[in-house]
């Protein structure tokens, strides 16, 4: 059985596809669960933790 270089192109960008799609919704998922909202929240608000500001 010989492969062509056609036919690894379409492998290649079929399982690159739903690889792209299943890292996706991963992400998606991992950002949204609950149990993580307080973590982001954290990670939202620590930039206003240390202000400078200008003449102190």
């Amino acid at each position: 059985m010989a492969f062509d270089h056609q036919t690894l192109v379409a492998f290649s960008k079929s399982w690159g596809l739903f690889y792209l799609i299943a890292l996706a919704a991963a992400v998606l998922v991992y950002a949204l669960w609950p149990s993580n909202r307080k973590r982001f929240d954290q990670a939202k608000n620590s930039i206003f933790d240390k202000d400078d500001r200008p003449g102190e």
